[in-house]
């Protein structure tokens, strides 16, 4: 289940409690480029760092994972007046078949991927992320409580879901983490 009208609560009042802006707010934020890999991948290299259980990629897999592709991936940065890159954002694509349902047959979502902040705020960064999500036509945005999301997931309005995830590491023994000390997500 991904939203739901709660009682006292009109599709128009939800609509309008929820509406984004039309315009992305922060200076800078665009669509990353091929030439704008080595430094974005530099930034979530620092950023993953931070974490107890996050993986180790190599520019190349960065690259691979990361890279604009339609219907696959969208990827952004920040670059300041000067040249510097200096925020990454993604999410991945990942629609889902409505079942006989006569006006609409596809949920196109979107799912919070990798990210890595160094000036802008995290919660300012995934707003723009959002609207541009909801100006390409995604239905729903979804992200988990991992890493540092918990900055942004009240602020920005984000549900509480009904699902719980849970990591099966193989062969490995190691306690119980908190998931803002996770950065490993799974498409």
């Amino acid at each position: 289940k991904f939203s739901h009208l709660g009682r006292n609560m009109t599709l128009q009042r939800m609509q309008r409690l929820n509406r984004l802006p039309e315009e992305t707010h922060i200076k800078g934020f665009r669509v990353m480029r091929e030439s704008d890999v080595p430094k974005a991948f530099a930034l979530l290299t620092q950023y993953l760092k931070k974490f107890d259980l996050a993986p180790i990629f190599t520019q190349e897999e960065f690259e691979y994972l990361c890279q604009n592709r339609s219907n696959i991936v969208s990827s952004f940065v920040v670059e300041q007046e000067d040249g510097e890159i200096t925020d990454f954002i993604s999410y991945y694509h990942l629609s889902s078949t409505i079942m006989n349902h006569q006006q609409y047959n596809t949920l196109n979502a979107c799912y919070m991927y990798y990210h890595a902040a160094s000036r802008t705020p995290l919660p300012d960064l995934v707003n723009d992320c959002l609207i541009h999500a909801h100006n390409n036509d995604f239905d729903v945005f979804n992200a988990l409580d991992l890493m540092d999301n918990k900055e942004f997931l009240e602020k920005l309005k984000f549900g509480v879901g009904d699902g719980n995830l849970q990591y099966y590491i193989y062969n490995w023994r190691c306690s119980q983490m908190n998931p803002e000390k996770v950065a490993l997500l799974l498409q």
